[in-house]
């Protein structure tokens, strides 16, 4: 079928049956409501489906419409043909106009265009829009939670939430917590030491939090406690709004060990004694470590009182400078890429005879 030739009938009634979809979205929202567009759009895209599978008609289809619709809406710009392919892609991933009303609406075009292009699985997929919508997250925001694997690593930490804390807030507890943790936002030398990883963390602190994830505040790092006359110091000390509990959260550079637990264990009882306000919940322990063994891990956490999980951490490493001076900078790559593009052209006039 040519539909630049002669546009069919069902071609026609399609076209001006969008047309009037399109002018009561105007009227309703001016489409500059979210919910409005992104439920025009999903129609639009609806329609293109059924009438492709009815009609026979192939992606050129798109190319028309695209066209035509431009003609009588000068003024949008979100009718390109690549903008319809995403309509039609949306209706195909939410096929569902329940959950489209519920969910999908409620997060921006631009958002829902990046889950279209990066997210396959539609579990992986509808978990990330509920997400984006729980915490407010901005398109970068998403795409750079997609790109670190956040569903794979939420919840992921070895616990004993569910003997230590009461249902449902070990639940809430599991899922706020990950494994691994990504700080590839930090560059450090291989065996950077501990205070350095926490200094590195303190200094980024805004994409520490962003990575911690939705409802951490930070009261401080190196925070004192007495106990007994001496003074002891908690690496990161943090109040989850929704747990409604402090999180101590210990960095350790090497890979774990079971002594960290009972060192956590006394700093929690510290914490909930010195701290903990009467109203708060019971304060949860975070220790990350650059490896761990999972069994040691749970032999560790078994018969440990107090709540706390164990989760690794994932540094990009900086190259040692031995092995920096080994390198070509910059400039010698250029010097010799020009010099190679010379001998190259001097060979190929030789060749030709010139």
């Amino acid at each position: 079928m040519s539909m630049e030739t002669s546009p069919s009938t069902a071609y026609k009634a399609l076209l001006a049956d969008l047309k009037r979809r399109i002018q009561e979205a105007q009227v309703r929202a001016g489409l500059a409501v979210n919910r409005e567009l992104v439920l025009l759009y999903w129609s639009i895209g609806r329609e293109i489906l059924v009438r492709q599978e009815r009609e026979g008609w192939g992606a050129k289809v798109i190319d028309s419409l695209a066209r035509d619709l431009h003609q009588s809406f000068p003024e949008m710009k979100g009718l390109s043909p690549r903008n319809l392919k995403y309509m039609r892609a949306l209706a195909d991933a939410w096929p569902d106009a329940q959950i489209v009303q519920q969910l999908v609406a409620q997060i921006p075009w631009g958002h829902n265009v990046r889950l279209l292009d990066y997210v396959k699985s539609p579990v992986e997929r509808r978990w990330y829009a509920e997400q984006t919508i729980a915490n407010g997250w901005s398109r970068n925001v998403l795409i750079l939670q997609i790109e670190s694997r956040l569903y794979d690593r939420q919840g992921k930490a070895i616990s004993n939430f569910q003997s230590a804390l009461p249902q449902p807030q070990s639940d809430l507890a599991q899922q706020i917590l990950k494994d691994p943790y990504n700080f590839d936002f930090l560059t450090l030398e291989k065996d950077a030491r501990e205070r350095d990883i926490e200094r590195g963390l303190l200094d980024h602190l805004r994409q520490f939090l962003l990575e911690l994830g939705s409802g951490f505040a930070f009261v401080g790092s190196q925070v004192p406690l007495e106990v007994g006359g001496e003074d002891y110091r908690l690496d990161l000390l943090f109040y989850h709004l929704k747990l409604r509990s402090y999180i101590v959260a210990e960095v350790k550079s090497g890979t774990f060990r079971p002594e960290y637990a009972g060192k956590m264990n006394f700093y929690l009882s510290a914490v909930d004694d010195l701290l903990r306000h009467p109203n708060d919940q019971p304060s949860i322990g975070l220790i990350l470590c650059r490896s761990k063994d999972g069994i040691v891990v749970e032999y560790a956490l078994r018969d440990i009182g107090k709540p706390m999980g164990i989760a690794e951490f994932r540094l990009t490493e900086s190259l040692p400078d031995s092995l920096k001076s080994t390198l070509p900078s910059i400039e010698e790559l250029e010097s010799e890429l020009d010099a190679r593009t010379q001998d190259e052209g001097t060979s190929h006039e030789r060749s030709s005879g010139t």
